[in-house]
């Protein structure tokens, strides 16, 4: 069993009997939407989702609800509709930045073209909606309707700073929180409002999701300037040849005075890419941009200690935590 399948066990096993089975009828959910709309679309929008890793998203979801609500059907759309958000945004993105490769595998748009991709994600979106509007309710739409309204502006503002290196650190996370947070967030709040939490309780649960989603973008940033593909899937340096300054160049900028003149758009070649790196790696701010990250995992599982949980539910959501740090150990 590899290390991520391992923990997502450990997660599962500290929820409860009943996650396991809400997780079969969600992967159950997402392959008939993918399969309902004609075997082109089907063809790619099932291998999205097929690809769709650990199902994080979903699983807090489950998670934030707490014990098995008696009609769990809003429970199972807003798990469902985080996944499909999340896949969507990975299809347009691949669409944005050109890319060949997924966790590996051959990109939508590497196989269909732009119009295809394009098509794809906007399938996936949809259905996300539709699935909520006819399980969940009014505050679980508004809910997913601001993440994904925060996914926009996030990917406007990275195509505004494309290329410059002077971004403020300051920018960069409010960047992360509106690209990756924000669906984090929202997928706490979905399961908290399907297990009938209050107000308060929503909110507390969201704040939880916020602060993990950070931390993901952080450490997954890190791992882009750390990582070969056999890692991650990607060549080494995508980032940074597609032009998207994230924490580490920002943080070497600072500790290397060679690199405040840096022109990015210079770096067109994996090669060149991989020895800016390898110069962002030697000035320590690999560790400086994890620290951060793992200061921010900390913070989140001390705000749960104000909430009134059951012992399986805080166990395994300090479980989720734990697991975005140990995806990069």
């Amino acid at each position: 069993m590899t290390s991520a399948a391992a923990s997502v066990a450990a997660i599962v096993q500290a929820a409860g009997p009943h996650v396991p089975v809400l997780l079969a009828r969600v992967e159950e959910r997402l392959a008939a939407i993918a399969a309902s709309h004609g075997p082109v679309l089907a063809e790619h929008a099932g291998a999205t989702i097929a690809a769709g890793g650990k199902r994080l998203r979903p699983l807090l979801v489950l998670l934030a609800a707490g014990t098995q609500p008696p009609d769990p059907r809003g429970l199972l759309a807003g798990a469902a509709a985080v996944e499909l958000v999340h896949s969507a945004t990975l299809v347009h993105d691949d669409v944005l930045d050109a890319a060949a490769l997924r966790r590996g595998l051959p990109t939508v748009w590497a196989q269909g073209g732009r119009a295809l991709a394009v098509a794809t994600g906007d399938l996936l979106f949809s259905r996300a909606f539709a699935e909520l509007s006819a399980d969940g309710t009014l505050a679980s739409v508004r809910a997913l309707s601001r993440a994904s309204s925060a996914l926009a502006e996030g990917e406007l503002l990275q195509r505004q700073d494309a290329w410059d290196v002077t971004v403020a650190v300051e920018r960069y996370l409010y960047r992360c929180e509106l690209k990756t947070a924000r669906l984090f967030e929202a997928s706490c709040e979905l399961g908290a409002l399907a297990g009938g939490a209050e107000r308060e309780h929503v909110a507390a649960l969201g704040a939880f999701g916020r602060r993990i989603g950070l931390a993901f973008q952080l450490l997954d940033d890190v791992l882009d300037v750390s990582s070969s593909a056999q890692d991650t899937g990607k060549d080494r340096g995508t980032d940074l040849l597609d032009g998207t300054v994230t924490l580490p160049l920002i943080l070497a900028r600072e500790r290397d005075p060679s690199l405040a003149t840096l022109d990015l758009r210079e770096v067109s070649t994996p090669g060149q890419a991989t020895a800016l790196c390898e110069r962002i790696e030697a000035t320590g701010a690999l560790a400086d941009a994890k620290a951060r990250a793992l200061a921010i995992v900390t913070e989140a599982k001390e705000g749960l200690l104000a909430l009134r949980l059951r012992d399986g539910q805080r166990i395994a959501l300090d479980l989720v935590a734990d697991s975005v740090v140990d995806r990069h150990a």
